[in-house]
């Protein structure tokens, strides 16, 4: 409520709590707020739920979104790790690549949006991510963070037949890992399949160690290709055919960190019966998101 002073006419307002760094939305709106980010929710399917502005939605994705980051950063640290595989997942800001004008052509916030994630095989903890293009670039920026992540303990590290891997493993962990990639060899697709939505049949995939001594029974994707399942099932903006695409850059990393941030500490894994964080053993209970909040 305002009130005006009938002396001078200035107008004030009574004191508001501000647990959100400077955000005056209630902490408990926020937190059913996140709690449908989560769950794949719309922003305007949460504008209607919580009657909180869709831009108010916004600013707490990106607030939660730096706070996440943050905590990645700072607990996933030395972590023991013995099989670690490593996938890209596509998606998009503002517009899609072909829908580009000629204009836009070399704007880098605009088009094709690559999340890189390096899961742990057994305890399917998000070691490191990284968003950009499907480029040299962001392979090594992506590649750079997992020393940080992980021991020093020899572990072995699988991907997909993307050539950029191979410089950036090869580079960065050579005195820690054995290198795998497991190369998917598609059909040719008849004329009229062509322009289907789904992609060509997988006839072979050929196993190709690049270095050290990789086991051959460890070289496989389908745990981080499962996990793309989990993040298209969780994040509305990535979610095929429907138009609740990311508008910006950084709205797409917040929810990013958001996801990831709650896969690993809040969310039991349904076949570990625990979350990942404490499967590996970097938390001794299950988090909830006001711990996300507060951490």
């Amino acid at each position: 409520q305002r009130f005006r002073c009938a002396q001078c006419g200035k107008t004030y307002t009574e004191p508001h709590e501000k647990p959100l760094e400077g955000m005056t939305t209630p902490q408990d709106k926020a937190l059913l707020a996140m709690r449908l980010l989560v769950e794949g929710n719309s922003i305007r399917s949460i504008e209607r739920t919580t009657e909180l502005h869709r831009d108010t939605i916004l600013r707490l994705l990106v607030l939660v979104g730096e706070k996440c980051e943050k905590l990645m950063g700072r607990v996933i640290v030395n972590v023991p790790v013995n099989d670690v595989q490593c996938d890209e997942i596509w998606g998009y800001v503002y517009k899609k690549e072909a829908h580009k004008l000629p204009t836009e052509a070399n704007e880098e916030g605009i088009g094709d949006a690559y999340c890189f994630v390096a899961i742990e095989r057994r305890t399917k903890l998000v070691l490191n991510f990284a968003l950009g293009r499907r480029s040299q670039a962001t392979t090594d920026a992506f590649i750079e963070g997992l020393p940080a992540a992980t021991s020093r303990q020899q572990f072995q590290i699988s991907t997909d037949g993307f050539q950029p891997y191979i410089s950036a493993v090869t580079t960065t962990l050579s005195d820690r890992c054995d290198f795998a990639q497991l190369v998917k060899v598609y059909a040719q697709a008849p004329e009229e399949e062509r322009r289907r939505y789904s992609p060509p049949d997988v006839t072979h995939a050929e196993k190709v160690p690049i270095m050290g001594s990789p086991d051959p029974a460890k070289i496989c994707t389908s745990h981080v290709e499962r996990q793309n399942l989990t993040i298209r099932m969780c994040m509305g903006r990535l979610t095929r055919l429907t138009n609740a695409f990311s508008k910006k850059w950084d709205n797409l990393w917040a929810a990013y960190c958001l996801h990831f941030a709650y896969y690993n500490f809040c969310r039991v894994h349904q076949t570990l019966r625990v979350t990942p964080a404490m499967e590996a053993g970097i938390t001794v209970r299950v988090w909830n998101l006001n711990d996300l909040l507060t951490a």
